[in-house]
């Protein structure tokens, strides 16, 4: 983890801790280190709906155009778009200007790097020291050395005509809500599934700028689950800010996660044979119900640090086809190099079609255990993981649980925040064991 960069890019709040002169030297360092060995390097860039996303993107382009770089921008679009048009229209790099689910006065800065993957950390590195200073100034690039940034629009369209061509079968009068976050799936979502022949209803899809994430999307799917209710409609699909996660809900109204969407996908390409390994690739902040139901049918499964960067890693590195997170960032490696909310969607829809099933016929052989995540605000995160009486409580509170539930302390990402869980086969079981480990953690001077 750097100074700056976590597992999903440079985060923070918009010209607080993640400034237009942030941006500007990262635009710099960019168009610097991509233009060394070639006239001018070629970087993508992309935008969420958020209003601070306007100036970071001119930041950027002023940065990578001094430097040398020619910038080509698809304006408001996902994640999942700028990393499919970095890979297959040879780009350098791509950049995609987004604080993903986070509020709209959050942004952020993911960078991803020529195969469509996100920037290795030693780019990273680099990047922050020369925020810091850490390195000499670099030059500016002069007369026809300047580089030049044009409109490139037509990225996203063909992105939008890839997705349209991925699913087997069309979607005729069946009736799916979605629910678009007011973010960057608003214009591009109705539009596949319409064209698809789906009956689409769609909410929260008409972005000011400031409503992003605002008791919408897939961090609030209660307004999906009242539309998909009141419309009595055969699914729903709910998206980030950023489209690059996806939780859907079943015809009953019922929450389907990224677990259970893991399991249904999962055992879909086993029966087809194209589950690589017959693994599928988790964080640990995967469900219990998931494993044991994936033991019962012969699905494997690895576990990976909490972050799609991490799943996406194991994935790369042994080849396997789906994995992601309970949270809904899901990776079909034959399609996607990221986590893409809306090419998720198709996927389930293609898995619900063709078992002639529901999507809740689906889920129900995954049993959830119940998961309580409590966070505490800490002085230090690494000496809390590292207090030996932290450590004691947790190995005791394991012994206690047994096959029958887990526990799980770690550090935040971007926050001065110790996120503890515990899964057991109650919430009383939860809360208690969570308590007590945050007692301890308390008694031992950590809190904030």
């Amino acid at each position: 983890m750097g100074k700056y960069f976590g597992t999903d890019g440079f985060r923070g709040e918009a010209n607080v801790n993640l400034t237009v002169e942030h941006a500007y030297k990262v635009g710099r360092y960019l168009g610097w280190y991509f233009s060394k060995d070639k006239d001018h390097a070629n970087v993508v860039i992309g935008k969420d709906t958020r209003r601070s996303s306007y100036m970071l993107e001119y930041s950027l382009v002023a940065g990578l155009t001094a430097s040398g770089a020619n910038v080509s921008l698809m304006h408001v679009t996902t994640t999942p778009s700028v990393a499919y048009i970095t890979r297959t229209d040879d780009f350098d790099c791509g950049i995609m200007i987004s604080a993903s689910h986070n509020p709209y006065y959050d942004n952020g800065i993911k960078i991803i790097d020529s195969k469509g993957h996100k920037i290795s950390s030693e780019i990273e590195n680099l990047i922050e020291k020369y925020i810091d200073g850490e390195i000499d100034e670099l030059p500016f690039a002069k007369k026809d050395g300047i580089g030049c940034a044009n409109d490139y629009s037509v990225g996203r369209n063909r992105y939008i005509g890839y997705l349209m061509s991925v699913p087997t079968r069309a979607f005729k009068n069946i009736k799916i809500g979605l629910d678009c976050a007011n973010g960057s799936s608003s214009n591009i979502a109705k539009a596949v599934f319409d064209a698809l022949g789906a009956k689409t209803y769609v909410i929260n899809n008409d972005p000011n700028g400031l409503n992003i994430n605002e008791s919408c999307g897939s961090t609030h799917i209660e307004g999906l689950q009242k539309l998909v209710k009141e419309k009595e409609l055969d699914i729903g699909f709910a998206y980030d800010g950023d489209a690059d996660r996806c939780l859907a809900v079943d015809e009953h109204g019922n929450v389907v996660d990224g677990d259970l969407i893991l399991y249904i996908c999962g055992k879909y390409l086993k029966d087809h044979n194209e589950l690589a390994g017959d693994t599928i690739v988790t964080t640990i902040m995967s469900n219990l119900g998931l494993y044991k139901a994936c033991d019962k049918i012969g699905i494997k499964y690895e576990k990976t640090s909490v972050g799609d960067k991490y799943v996406n890693e194991n994935m790369v590195a042994n080849n396997y086809v789906l994995g992601g997170e309970q949270s809904g960032h899901i990776i079909f490696a034959k399609h996607a190099t990221t986590g893409d909310g809306i090419l998720t969607s198709l996927k389930i829809m293609e898995a619900v079609i063709e078992s002639k099933s529901t999507l809740s016929t689906l889920a129900s052989p995954v049993v959830i255990y119940p998961q309580i995540l409590k966070n505490v605000k800490v002085k230090n995160k690494d000496d809390v993981i590292n207090d030996e009486k932290v450590k004691l409580k947790i190995e005791e509170v394991e012994k206690l649980l047994g096959n029958d539930g887990r526990v799980l302390v770690r550090g935040s990402g971007t926050e001065p925040v110790i996120r503890v869980m515990v899964e057991a086969s109650t919430d009383e079981i939860c809360n208690k064991y969570i308590d007590e480990i945050i007692d301890v953690i308390d008694k031992q001077g950590h809190l904030l």
